[in-house]
């Protein structure tokens, strides 16, 4: 199954269903309870080792464990993670911009009139995934035990990097050195520094590129100056044009040849 977040595959289902077994005459069955046992021992296991520095958990039965935690303890968590919970096989490092583009979506055909960039007057509220959130970004990662077929994913709120100077969370490359091309990447399209990262410097764009292409406030100038073809250039499906009667018309044509 694949994490609604992360778009990983967890093989591990461990869905248990409780259904009530004596039903009232008249009455409405109650919904059936799924519980997880396998990511709630877990859970129980990081709560126990993390303790305060553990803020918000989700479980999403038979598909995924989602715990929030400090950034403060970001790069610490994960070595307990390593060592005190053999989940040593890393899967990624990335972040996540919650904020609501104030360009709109830009599939809507809106945005491919004119010009000039579009802007939404009321773009609406963060509203955050799984575990929560506090903040406009949140950096994540997930961690395997392949022993046990089981996966988790990590998150931590951190604060908008333009709003001060220095690394927003620790590195984790010293724990998990594959964290190395993920983090780079993370802080060339989002702007979230990595403290500790031995060379943090751009992988896909020019050296002298300005700005993070990933954020929402990003505006994506290509898409306002050029028409978007796959909205503007839609060709009708074959039942929108009439294709049965040129069909008939083609048929007699060569019943008269």
């Amino acid at each position: 199954m694949s994490s609604p977040e992360t778009g990983t595959t967890d093989t591990t289902d461990t869905t248990d269903t409780d259904s009530p077994t004596d039903d009232v005459a008249g009455e409405e069955p109650e919904a059936a309870v799924q519980t997880d046992q396998i990511r709630e021992e877990l859970l129980g296991e990081i709560t126990e080792l993390l303790g305060d520095d553990l803020v918000a958990s989700h479980i999403e039965p038979g598909r995924e464990l989602f715990i929030r935690i400090t950034a403060e303890s970001w790069l610490r968590s994960h070595r307990v993670f390593r060592d005190e919970l053999g989940f040593k096989f890393f899967e990624f490092v990335s972040a996540i911009d919650w904020m609501p583009s104030p360009f709109g979506k830009s599939e809507d055909s809106s945005v491919d009139v004119g010009t000039a960039v579009t802007t939404v007057a009321d773009p609406g509220e963060i509203e955050t995934g799984y575990a929560g959130g506090d903040t406009r970004f949140q950096v994540f990662s997930r961690l395997v035990d392949i022993t046990r077929s089981l996966g988790f994913t990590i998150k931590a709120d951190i604060p908008d990097p333009r709003d001060h100077e220095g690394p927003s969370v620790e590195s984790i490359v010293r724990v998990f050195p594959g964290a190395n091309w993920h983090e780079r990447e993370t802080h060339e399209m989002f702007g979230v520094r990595f403290d500790g990262h031995p060379y943090l410097e751009k992988l896909y764009l020019p050296t002298g590129f300005e700005g993070h292409p990933l954020r929402k406030d990003f505006p994506l100038l290509a898409r306002h100056v050029k028409p978007w073809p796959g909205i503007v250039d839609v060709e009708p499906m074959p039942d929108e044009t009439g294709s049965d009667e040129a069909g008939s018309g083609d048929e007699e044509g060569d019943d008269q040849s």
